[in-house]
């Protein structure tokens, strides 16, 4: 009766974490979300006809949903979710959907249609008691992927220079501890324990979600809590400069102690600064065109304030391609692209962008001439 009731309590809270996805993947659609909605979902089907098996013995059809939620569905979309949480390479991106798809589709027919042994009971079973050699390979493959993912995500957010790094890491590794929780049930079955560890890994995948949809202090505004329902972006009655970091200040290069006793440095002719330029091809997802605008319009407004050495930021539509977005920049040196990139201000954006795009190209430019009028960079840069 113990393993009863503690398969139907997982099965309740998987169903209601399901629900909560679900709303959440509405309201703020993503990859990451979708992905997470999907592992809930087979999960809790597989919690629920391990109440079934609980409750009357497991036979051959409750012993296939049960491991093709939670031994095969459910880790993989844990996992594939924090890595599309975690991860902005847009060629990492499509890499790991390659994958995805062959071992989900493959293995998923494989667990539907391949013989197992009958001799069960009303405990969890593990995976490995009842199938043959081919099927758990291919879970094996399935699983050894989940690990690949969900710790290149945990590394990639670990190196990533970002105000919500704490925040990010924490929603990985609840995701990595639901994943981790289903596989070891997957694998050992644990009678009455699997039932429980199946309740914390589907309570640490609701948990993670929550923390995910929590709202987040907006650097160029007021919090945001559906950032693409946001019309005044950057008209909040806020200050701005009140809530963003100390702007990364100019260096002054190759300072001598000369210079404390002295009314400067020496008086040097040196050669004027090489001019750097670069242009970069934003590719949208279909219709979130309106959303990366306003960031970027929030963007060009902070990098025209606070940075003096950052001669022009522009970013473009084009009209035959409406998804498409082109911003370019000229810098005064290398020292002042290096420090533009280092702004808390374009740190954000490359940390929000990524759910408004699909494809990114840089060129780097080394500008050996140009001709400009004199307002050219007062039109395109708002004061």
């Amino acid at each position: 009766m113990v393993t009863v009731g503690l398969a139907f309590i997982s099965a309740l809270v998987g169903w209601s974490a399901t629900a909560a996805l679900a709303a959440y993947a509405q309201r703020r659609p993503g990859v990451a979300s979708v992905g997470w909605l999907v592992a809930a979902l087979g999960t809790t089907v597989g919690l629920s006809a391990g109440v079934v098996g609980a409750m009357f013995d497991f036979g051959e059809p409750t012993f296939r949903i049960l491991h093709i939620g939670i031994s095969l569905l459910g880790p993989l979309y844990m996992a594939w979710g924090a890595f599309e949480y975690g991860v902005r390479s847009p060629r990492g991106r499509f890499t790991s959907r390659l994958f995805l798809s062959a071992l989900t589709i493959v293995p998923l027919v494989v667990l539907s249609v391949d013989r197992v042994s009958t001799r069960f009971g009303a405990s969890y079973p593990a995976l490995g008691d009842h199938y043959d050699l081919i099927p758990r390979s291919l879970v094996n493959a399935a699983q050894a992927l989940v690990a690949v993912l969900l710790v290149t995500a945990l590394v990639s957010v670990a190196r990533r220079a970002s105000a919500n790094r704490g925040t990010d890491l924490s929603v990985l590794g609840l995701v990595s501890l639901a994943a981790l929780l289903s596989v070891l049930v997957g694998r050992l079955g644990l009678g009455a324990w699997g039932a429980l560890l199946m309740l914390g890994a589907v309570s640490a995948l609701w948990g993670a979600a929550a923390m995910a949809a929590r709202p987040r202090r907006d650097p160029y505004g007021d919090e945001y809590d559906e950032y693409d329902d946001y019309e005044d972006y950057g008209d909040a009655d806020e200050d701005p400069d009140d809530l963003l970091e100390e702007p990364v200040r100019r260096k002054r290069r190759e300072a001598d102690p000369y210079d404390d006793y002295y009314d400067g440095p020496p008086v040097r002719q040196a050669p004027p600064a090489k001019l750097r330029g670069v242009i970069t091809i934003y590719t949208l997802a279909e219709g979130r065109g309106a959303g990366f605008d306003r960031l970027a319009d929030a963007v060009v407004a902070q990098v025209s304030a606070r940075e003096p050495d950052t001669l022009l930021f522009a970013c473009h539509t084009v009209p035959s391609a409406p998804l498409q977005r082109i911003v370019y920049a000229i810098y005064r040196d290398e020292l002042a692209q290096e420090e533009h990139e280092q702004q808390p201000h374009v740190l954000e954006f490359a940390r929000l962008s990524p759910q408004y795009v699909v494809a990114t190209n840089v060129i780097e430019l080394s500008l050996s001439g140009a001709a400009a009028s004199d307002g050219l960079a007062g039109m395109l840069m708002p004061h």
